[in-house]
């Protein structure tokens, strides 16, 4: 099965949830405070005692070379972007303290719908010092499973929310997607990013 055919079955679900963008928690296409781990490289001690700071352990990791790419160009590809904004549109790379970054958006007026997808390659800590830093600054943070990968959801507002997916004990990736105004009240804002990050994993498992 190609890549678009493995998410045929959710890519109506992306274009109704996240079918356009508002404010009220941060800008759109960049990285909020504390949505991400850490910038700092840990010593091989501490890499040797992974997980740490309550984060559960990768039972069936990754290698590290399925975020060695682009993530505009690995994490999600054109018919999937299509399908999840109702428009074929290039994403938007950028380089953040923790790695790789890109974002995709709609940019017409009556949508504006935005999905983002981090690749955390600086840390080496994975969803570890995602709990140690965000857990105890986020307004939300909920523990779930993504394709089988451990996941926590956090940096949410009525509108957005931000997901955190260990590959592996010393690997992660960062997803976040935005609720339309219709839709704001009405869906989980997590539900909707988890959806994406499922799409994500599953696409980054076909590089290992």
């Amino acid at each position: 099965m190609g890549r678009f055919g493995a998410f045929a079955g959710i890519a109506v679900i992306f274009t109704v949830v996240l079918s356009a963008c508002s404010g009220g928690g941060g800008t759109p296409g960049t990285v909020l405070p504390g949505s991400g781990a850490s910038s700092e490289v840990t010593s091989s001690s501490t890499v040797s005692s992974l997980p740490f700071a309550g984060a559960p352990k990768v039972q069936n990791p990754l290698p590290a070379t399925v975020l060695s790419g682009d993530p505009c160009v690995d994490a999600l590809n054109s018919e999937q972007v299509t399908a999840a904004l109702g428009v074929s549109v290039q994403g938007k790379r950028e380089k953040m303290a923790t790695g790789p970054f890109c974002s995709w958006a709609n940019s017409s007026p009556a949508s504006g719908a935005q999905i983002t997808v981090g690749y955390d390659t600086s840390t080496h800590t994975g969803l570890s010092s995602v709990y140690q830093n965000t857990k105890p600054q986020s307004n939300t943070w909920k523990e779930l499973s993504v394709e089988g990968f451990p996941a926590a959801a956090h940096d949410s507002a009525q509108d957005h929310c931000h997901i955190s997916v260990g590959l592996a004990d010393d690997l992660s990736v960062q997803v976040g997607g935005f609720l339309s105004r219709a839709k704001t009240g009405e869906l989980d804002p997590c539900e909707a990013a988890a959806k994406v990050a499922g799409a994500v994993v599953t696409t980054l498992r076909q590089k290992a």
